[in-house]
Parts: C-alpha cells; sequence; structure tokens
C-alpha cells in the first residue's frame, strides 16, 4: 500500500547552496495544463543574478537529463521559461509521480547550482537511492492504467491527493485513489464529459461565470459555477470562499446533479497547479489589464496574458475561444492557436468582425445599441443592449463587453436564443445576483453603485460609468490594500477620481495593512487626490467602509450619485443601503 501523502511530500529535504546569485524561489507539482504547456509535472522558479540565464538553462538541462536517464524516466519532457529576473524550469512526469517528480527536479538544480557556483553538491548515486524510495512510496499502478484507458476514450479524469474521478457531473464517478478498478471492470457506458467553459481575464470574470450560469439555468439545466465567492450549483451553494483554482472545479464536476457547468480560473490557481481539467468545450477571455504582476515569474502584462490563456490548452480541437477583438493582447495571444475563435467587439468595423463575417467563422458585435450575434452564416440572434440589466441602460459598456462574451459561450455551448434572452434580461445588477460587481441602488432620490474594483483597468471602468450620469453631486467612497506599491495606489486613484467627485471618503483597511502602517496608505491616497485637482477640503478619512458607506447615505441628497468601492465589509455595506431605502 501507498505511504500516506504527508510522509510523501516532507520525505526529503534537498539541499541548495547558499547564494544570492542563484536563488529557488519556489518549486511545486503542475496538476493540469498551464501558462507553458499542457502537462503534468513539476516546476522550479529561480532568480538569478550575475548570470547568463540561457546558460543557466543549460546547465540545467545536462544535469536533469542525467536525474531522468538515472530514474529510468524515459518519457518524461523538459522546457523552461526565460523571464527578467530568472527562469522557470519544467519537467513533464508521470501523474502518479508528481511529489517525486518535485524531487527530482529539486535533485538537478542541486547540481547545476553547484556546478555554476563552483562549489561541492551531494554524492549523485545517494541522491538517486532516495529518489528511487520516493518513488516506491508513491507509486500508483492501477492510476496509469486507468489514465492509459481514459485517453483511449475521451473522457476526462480529474485527480488529487485523495480521489479520482471519471467524466463531469451527471456523467461521473469517484473513487478512493488507493481503490481504484481496473478498466475492464468500469462502467464505461455511465461516463461521459459535461458542457465545461472555463472563463478568464482581468476584469470580468466573477460577472461573466454568473450572467452564462444564468443563461444556463434559462435552458432548464442544472448549472453550475465556481468563482472566488462559491462553488454554486443550481440554488445550492456547496461553499463559500475563493473558489477559482483546481479544488473548486473537482467539487463541482464531481456532482452527480451537475449538467452544465462555467468556472472562473484565476491566474494564481493556473500558475500554482494548472488548470482544474484537460477537456472543456469552450473558453472564455475578458480582457487583459496589468493586476499582480511579480509573483511566479510574471512580471509584465504580456507574460500575465501567456498566463490566462493558458485556459485555450484544454479547449477540444473542435471547441471555441470566446474573445475580446478590442483588447490587443488578447487577439495576439488568441491567433497563437489552432481553435475556432468566435470574436466580440463594442464596433461592427473592428477587423477581426469584419474578417470573421467574411470567413464565415462566429462574431458577435454592438451595433447602433443592439448587440448581434452571427454564426457564421447570418445574424441569429440581435437584442437591445439596453435590455440587458447590468448595462445600467447601455452605459456600462464593459457589461456589454462581458454581455457579448456571454452569448459567444452560450452558443459554444449549445444555448438556444430562447435561453441567452431570458438569461440575459433576467439577470440583475443586483447583490443577489452579481454581488459586489457594479450592484445599484436607489436610496432618499441618490444612485448608489457598490463595487469591489481593485486594479486600474477596473476602476476606470467604474468611474468612466459615474461620469457619464447626471448627477447634482457625486462622491466617491475608495480605499486599497496595503500590498500594493505606492505609485499603483497613485495610479489607481487617479482612475477612481476621474469623474471628479464632489467628496471623496478614504477607507482605512486595518486588516489588510499588510505591513504597512496604520494611516500610511490612506495618506498616499489623499496626496494622489489632492495632486490630481481634489481640494483638501473635499476629503475625508474614516475607519472602515461601513463607516463611510454611514456618512455618504447622511449626505446624500436627491438627484446625487455614488460610487462606492468597497473591498471589505460587503454584507454590512449592503445592510445600510437597503436599510436607507426603507
Amino acid at each position: 500500500m501507498r505511504a500516506d501523502i504527508e510522509t510523501i511530500e516532507n520525505y526529503l529535504a534537498i539541499a541548495m547552496p547558499e547564494s544570492d546569485r542563484l536563488i529557488l524561489d519556489d518549486s511545486r507539482r503542475i496538476t493540469g495544463p498551464g501558462m507553458i504547456w499542457d502537462k503534468r509535472g513539476a516546476l522550479l522558479d529561480i532568480l538569478i543574478k550575475g548570470f547568463d540565464k540561457a546558460e543557466v538553462v543549460a546547465a540545467w538541462e545536462t544535469e536533469i537529463a542525467r536525474v531522468l536517464a538515472a530514474l529510468g524516466w524515459q518519457d518524461s519532457r523538459v522546457t523552461s521559461r526565460i523571464f527578467e529576473d530568472g527562469v522557470t524550469l519544467l519537467i513533464s512526469a508521470p501523474t502518479d509521480l508528481l511529489y517525486t517528480a518535485v524531487f527530482a527536479i529539486e535533485t538537478s538544480w542541486h547540481f547545476t547550482a553547484h556546478k555554476l557556483l563552483g562549489s561541492n553538491p551531494g554524492d549523485f548515486d545517494d541522491m538517486i537511492a532516495d529518489l528511487e524510495q520516493v518513488i516506491a512510496m508513491e507509486a500508483n499502478p492501477a492510476l496509469i492504467e486507468l489514465e492509459q484507458a481514459v485517453a483511449q476514450r475521451s473522457i476526462d479524469m480529474l485527480c488529487d491527493d485523495d480521489h479520482v474521478s471519471l467524466g463531469h457531473g451527471t456523467g461521473s464517478q469517484v473513487w478512493d485513489v488507493d481503490a481504484l478498478p481496473a478498466p475492464d471492470t468500469v462502467d464505461w457506458d455511465a461516463l461521459h464529459n459535461l458542457p465545461v467553459a472555463l472563463i478568464t481575464g482581468t476584469n470580468g470574470k466573477s460577472t461573466s461565470v454568473r450572467l452564462t450560469t444564468a443563461i444556463g439555468e434559462a435552458a432548464g439545466l442544472v448549472a453550475g459555477s465556481t468563482s472566488t465567492d462559491y462553488v454554486k450549483l443550481g440554488d445550492d451553494v456547496l461553499d463559500y470562499g475563493d473558489y477559482s483554482g483546481p479544488g473548486g472545479a473537482r467539487m463541482l464536476l464531481r456532482d452527480k446533479r451537475l449538467q452544465i457547468a462555467f468556472l472562473e480560473v484565476a491566474r494564481g490557481g493556473i500558475l500554482r497547479r494548472g488548470l482544474p481539467l484537460s477537456q472543456a468545450r469552450a473558453a472564455l477571455v475578458t480582457n487583459i489589464a496589468a493586476d499582480h504582476l511579480g509573483q511566479y515569474g510574471v512580471n509584465t502584462v504580456e507574460a500575465l496574458a501567456q498566463a490566462k490563456f493558458a485556459v485555450a490548452r484544454a479547449v477540444s480541437k473542435d471547441g471555441v475561444l470566446v474573445l475580446n477583438a478590442d483588447d490587443p493582447l488578447v487577439v495576439a495571444n488568441g491567433l497563437e492557436f489552432d481553435r475556432t475563435i468566435c470574436w466580440f467587439s463594442l464596433s461592427p468595423g473592428n477587423a477581426h468582425i469584419q474578417q470573421a463575417r467574411s470567413a464565415g467563422q462566429p462574431c458577435c458585435w454592438c451595433e447602433d445599441g443592439m448587440i448581434r450575434y452571427f454564426d457564421g452564416t447570418d445574424i441569429t440572434l440581435s437584442i437591445a443592449a439596453d435590455r440587458i440589466p447590468i448595462t445600467m441602460g447601455g452605459a456600462a459598456r464593459f457589461n456589454v463587453q462581458n454581455a457579448m462574451g456571454a452569448i459567444g459561450l452560450a452558443k459554444a455551448m449549445g444555448l438556444d436564443n430562447a435561453a441567452i434572452e431570458k438569461g440575459l434580461t433576467t439577470f440583475a445588477a443586483s447583490p443577489d445576483d452579481n454581488p459586489g460587481r457594479c450592484n445599484e441602488f436607489e436610496a432618499r432620490g441618490a444612485r448608489l453603485f457598490v463595487d469591489f474594483a481593485h486594479n486600474p483597468h477596473a476602476i476606470a471602468a467604474m468611474s468612466s460609468l459615474i461620469e457619464n450620469l447626471p448627477a447634482k453631486r457625486k462622491f466617491l467612497l475608495v480605499c486599497q490594500a496595503g500590498d500594493r506599491s505606492d505609485d499603483e495606489i497613485r495610479e489607481l486613484t487617479k482612475g477612481a477620481i476621474g469623474f471628479s467627485p464632489d467628496e471623496v471618503v478614504i477607507v482605512e483597511l486595518e486588516e489588510y495593512l499588510r505591513g504597512r502602517e496604520l494611516g500610511e496608505v490612506p495618506a498616499v491616497i489623499e496626496a494622489a487626490c489632492t495632486a490630481n485637482g481634489i481640494p483638501e477640503s473635499a476629503v475625508r478619512h474614516v475607519s472602515s467602509s461601513v463607516e463611510g458607506t454611514r456618512y455618504i447615505l447622511d449626505e446624500i441628497a436627491e438627484g446625487d450619485v455614488a460610487l462606492l468601492l468597497a473591498l471589505a465589509d460587503r454584507d454590512e455595506v449592503f445592510e445600510l443601503i437597503r436599510a436607507a431605502q426603507n
């Protein structure tokens, strides 16, 4: 019987030479398609100073070849990625030996680093013998047999430390990883994949997930979704929390009630573990903008785009990529993949829309206030943007884009026009349907918008919406977490005040100081406000989003508009506003 996972994971500690020139930043298992390739295996992020990165990779390739040959892993592949201050090194490995793969690639780096630094490594034969012990502890031949049988039938297999499942939802079955069936005992006729969509991008992911799920429900299907808020199946929330990674996907896809699934896929999950599955019907990329750079070797928005496009690796050959034709990085990366593309754009004159129509490819665009879908032959769906509640009468252009992406995705998933129109027109910009995303309220004759926008792209979009709304006075509640740099906070603030608010309420997020002192972040926000034309007399400081909301509710009057960029205390903020409506 295999050893328990905790024993395997902690069995070896590969010593590395101490050096500030070659730093092992992270090592981890990759369990699904990722930023660089579609293979399972292991990965190292190395930070480098004073060495030629290409020479480091060449030295590592020599050492990993020695290790893989000694282990008899002839089928393993290696690759690498050079980034601004380091390299990422990867190996593929058998599905049942991913912990061993981490130790193996660490062993190869042990010898590489010592060679480059001119220091003495450990004994090669002894370290290989240690790896062979881990292999004996971790190996699971039954898993490999099942994996080979699944590959012949094009059925998806989801694995974790405890369970293995085949198929999705109504067509799935789950086994304990140490009690797997022989392939000839599996009821293969009962197993099948479901229509599954992967949804990623910098902004609009959660809105798109919820909107497409509403369309799936309007089609009469048991629709499920994962997001940064919860895992949800129909009206049943399976669990609350950030489930935009593989764990949430497995939870949902193993539920036998499920008939169609929409999975939010965030950057962190892609880079840490890879995608949750390898067979999806379609994927949507909403947009690409700078956010959370500087982690896992992703230091530029171009690299972020490459990471997000991992979703394309899981789309089946006959599947569809639904892509924002107005975003240059989405366009550039989408064209790298040999998949059918459904472009969407705010302009009928967009070059990719025109090319798609000429080539008989699906696309979606907005023209004279109407959203139109072209199936490759005819315009088969037309709907007025102002009929879709989340577009705020068509003024929220970012949600017009999200609606077009949802239409393209729903079509790729085989959903009909009636379901699409019903889902689009009944999904509301409310805390019940889309919590924290452009939620509109009316209180005391004023309009209030609550949004969790936290990066420059999203904040500027919300500010642009407010700028175009008529108002006697305009209020802004703004805050930021302490792990943003001063420059990032200044940029975020500049975007937030783009609608020239008459009063700015700055919140101190004490629970999100993240290494800063009390008052430090609000001071940067205030300085950015005054540097961009907001008078000091128009700035007020409060200790929480609740206090700030209460203050704005006391101040607003008929004809006013307020934007609350509330990053904390969401439920309490909603309760205060609802109370003010009574």
